[in-house]
């Protein structure tokens, strides 16, 4: 008797088929046509097996939480710029998958890529300048005693005559692990918005990796976007996962068609989860530090659940000149892709870093509030040999301190530490600065950095913060709790659902974060 394979595959992996075909082994993954067909005991005897993935093998990695530092003792901030966003869209699908807050991994939740997820009314670059800086200072709203000091910076935007010539490559893993609709089927629609929306100059090649990597098109032309969608639409998932292959192939690719002044990027699209070759965090930073000395950008986009590696995905967008993305529904892609597609795609200041020093005249104690995994050494700041961030065409970058004013009470202890006040300067002439935000970069095709500073003064304080500082706080006060953050003080679902109330300015991500935050507070 002849039956159907896929019927056949139905009834005899019923149990573990919602598994099965997402694993990222070496197992043949057994993908069923309308045609064929096998007997009982051929079915029985064939070689093809499926394989399991435990049921949450999601990995991620999360240094200690800053905390205070004197400004006596250490004066300084320093750490790299960052613009990703994956943290906020990767939680934001735990929640709408039911997640109550103990169910949430706290080391999912990187506050600044909360913060930095959403729009900020900010001041824009004027005339040649690379940068427009917004500060403030506003009373903290879970410690009564602190404040929250708000930079805020805006990138320039590319003209909308100007014309830069893109060379992608789309590397795209097609492993058994990417099976599942929230992986390759989203994928493919998410690169296919991508495709339609960018300009006819340029080229696009497409590399596959699974148990190997394998060429799908090199150098095709943007004009013939038919042609790199039909591409990227016959992708199938299938084998085990050597991501070492693929992305050594991807620049390899990227090089050989390098186009000077022009947007040289490799777009990785994966769940991370990689399993033949390289794979360690450690081994893929060191792979990809080597890679981006090519010159060629990197943007990470990250899918699919269960076994996702967030692990490697961050680290190599964080060392290879990237940003990284989270994508958990075609909302999200068109946000990334199309809306923010240049922000995305175009880098207009590469090694970004930021220099924070504060007055201990002005400031007892301060917390950079996220960053953990981009601080740098102070030292660090003026060597143009140490790597920062990269900031697209338009991007925002926050950062939010938590301070404590001289002279304030503070329930602050530290251990080794004194604040001897004999030792401060008696400088009058610096007496109403808070701090002054020193900002490194370079070109995107430069070696040697330029530097921008501005002074955070008693005009930036203000006993009723604006939109930008209120709705950020509210942001950084969410992810507080989520990570069960020892210096969340007093901070409640029901002062964030109730601020937000008072916010003039709204928009659909606001809205949205609104009801994240009463659907976590419901079950919770």
């Amino acid at each position: 008797m002849k039956k159907q394979r896929k019927v056949l595959s139905l009834l005899l992996g019923m149990s573990v088929f919602a598994g099965a075909i997402t694993g990222c082994g070496g197992s043949r993954v057994y993908e069923a046509t309308s045609s064929d067909t096998y007997t009982e005991a051929a079915y029985e005897t064939a070689e093809y097996e499926y394989y399991t993935v435990p049921e949450n093998t999601e990995s991620y990695e999360k240094p200690d939480e800053n905390g205070f530092f004197v400004t006596q003792v250490q004066p300084l901030s320093t750490f790299a710029a960052d613009v990703d966003t994956a943290s906020y869209a990767n939680i934001r699908r735990m929640i709408e998958s039911k997640y109550s807050l103990s169910d949430i991994n706290a080391d999912a939740v990187r506050p600044e890529e909360f913060i930095n997820y959403f729009n900020y009314d900010l001041n824009s670059p004027e005339g040649n300048d690379k940068f427009g800086v917004t500060t403030e200072i506003a009373p903290c709203p879970w410690n009564d005693d602190h404040k929250l000091m708000f930079v805020g910076v805006k990138a320039q935007e590319l003209e909308s005559d100007e014309e830069i010539v893109n060379n992608l490559v789309f590397l795209i893993d097609v492993s058994g692990s990417m099976f599942d609709d929230d992986k390759l089927p989203l994928l493919q629609k998410a690169f296919t918005e991508l495709v339609k929306n960018l300009p006819d100059e340029g080229t696009v090649s497409i590399v596959t990796y699974a148990g190997d990597d394998r060429v799908i098109l090199e150098g095709e032309s943007l004009a013939n976007k038919k042609e790199i969608i039909k591409a990227i639409n016959d992708l199938e998932a299938g084998g085990s996962t050597n991501g070492e292959a693929g992305i050594k192939k991807a620049y390899q690719i990227a090089e050989a068609n390098f186009v000077k002044e022009g947007n040289n990027r490799v777009i990785i699209a994966s769940d991370g989860d990689m399993n033949v070759g390289i794979s360690s965090p450690d081994e893929l930073e060191n792979l990809i530090e080597e890679k981006k000395e090519s010159g060629v950008f990197l943007s990470v986009l990250g899918f699919g659940t269960g076994n996702y590696k967030d692990d490697r995905m961050e680290r190599l967008a964080d060392c290879g000149n990237g940003n990284y993305s989270y994508i958990d529904s075609m909302l999200e892609a068109k946000k990334v892709l199309v809306e923010e597609m240049n922000s995305t795609l175009y880098t207009v200041a590469k090694d970004a870093k930021f220099q924070v020093e504060f007055n201990p005249n002005k400031v007892n104690a301060y917390r950079l509030i996220g960053y953990e995994n981009r601080i740098m050494d102070a030292t660090d700041f003026n060597d143009d040999t140490k790597d920062g961030g990269e900031i697209g065409s338009g991007h925002t970058v926050i950062a939010l301190y938590e301070i404590i004013e001289d002279g304030a009470e503070s329930a602050v202890e530290l251990k080794y530490q004194n604040n001897d006040e004999s030792e401060k300067k008696d400088d009058s002439q610096y007496a109403d600065e808070f701090a002054t935000v020193n900002i490194r970069y370079k070109e995107p095709d430069a070696d040697t950095s330029e530097l921008i500073s501005v002074v955070v003064n008693d005009e930036a304080v203000s006993e009723e913060p604006s939109e930008n500082l209120k709705f950020a706080g509210m942001v950084a006060e969410f992810a507080m709790i989520l990570s069960d953050s020892e210096h969340k003080g007093n901070s409640s679902f029901e002062y964030i659902m109730d601020t937000y109330k008072t916010l003039e300015n709204k928009d659909e991500y606001k809205e949205e974060f609104n009801q994240l935050v009463r659907m976590v507070s419901k079950n919770s």
